[in-house]
């Protein structure tokens, strides 16, 4: 069996082949401007690999995901995906079998199945990048809530109405930082690469989204009380974050006399391919006859 696997991002759109158990020919496009452009170019991955037997295409992707009509509601950095039939569009473009699954959601069915939430009993998913999206898993079951938007930690108001997403995501932070210093393009990467060099304002930024990550996950250990946190996203390859966001959760935690709760703060095992192995899983539950 073979599936082809996209993620797709505000940024870039991830692809890989899914076959013998393994990516491959893992590659990435800048996301497309409109959903015309958007199937162009899922046809068009389709055809590159048209001699493989493929079985479906594996979707993950923001929003707010309704994986029994296909439809995806609430908003994100795509916002042409959403409100609309699109698996079945899909499927009757490619002709193929899609699941479609969010993106969040997908990385802790990774983490769940095969990395690092591996027999947790319960875990909270930050799965940072354009925007913060989130999961709740007790056991390995996922708990969407009532309207889909339950582990959607990034809609979280903190500072002055300011959303997570706004305060924690490297590209958001990154895009204001650049603005403040008058620069024409700053990625998350090269945030984090000032700030280590000694840039004042760079360090001003980025202490300020480890502390505004760790005000997120205190509030989520408050009213959920995992036993498991996981930070994924691009920014989890840092060996740092773990230990930054560690520290800054344990003083919260001693100001507000909450010692007696306990969890444990890990990074994603998967990382970047967090989305893509999820919505192989998610695949794998919705087509059973396809394994």
């Amino acid at each position: 069996m073979a599936l082809l696997v996209c993620d797709l991002g505000g940024t870039a759109v991830k692809t890989a082949l899914f076959t013998e158990g393994n990516l491959e020919l893992m590659d990435s496009l800048p996301t497309p401007s409109s959903w015309e452009e958007m199937k162009v170019a899922l046809l068009a991955l389709k055809n590159q690999v048209s001699s493989e037997n493929i079985s479906g295409l594996a979707l993950s992707c923001p929003g707010s995901v309704d994986t029994e009509t296909g439809i995806i509601y609430g908003k994100s950095a795509i916002p042409y995906i959403h409100r609309f039939p699109i698996q079945a569009e899909l499927e009757e473009l490619l002709g193929l079998p899609v699941s479609i699954e969010n993106d969040a959601n997908c990385a802790a069915l990774a983490e769940l199945h095969m990395g690092a939430a591996r027999g947790s009993s319960s875990a909270a998913f930050f799965i940072i990048g354009s925007g913060v999206g989130g999961a709740l898993s007790i056991g390995t079951q996922l708990q969407k809530g009532e309207n889909l938007f339950g582990g959607e930690f990034g809609f979280m108001l903190l500072d002055q109405g300011r959303s997570l997403s706004q305060l924690v995501s490297p590209v958001q932070v990154a895009q204001r930082f650049a603005q403040d210093q008058g620069l024409d393009h700053v990625t998350g990467k090269d945030l984090f690469d000032l700030a280590q060099s000694g840039h004042p304002a760079a360090e001003e930024a980025v202490e300020s989204l480890y502390n505004s990550l760790a005000v997120g996950i205190y509030n989520v250990l408050m009213t959920v009380n995992p036993e498991l946190v996981l930070l994924g996203g691009a920014i989890s390859a840092r060996e740092d974050l773990v230990p930054n966001v560690q520290r800054r959760l344990e003083a919260l935690i001693q100001e507000t006399d909450a010692e007696d709760i306990r969890f444990r703060l890990k990074a994603c095992a998967f990382q970047n391919q967090a989305n893509l192995l999820g919505a192989v899983s998610h695949f794998l539950i919705s087509h059973p006859e396809k394994v």
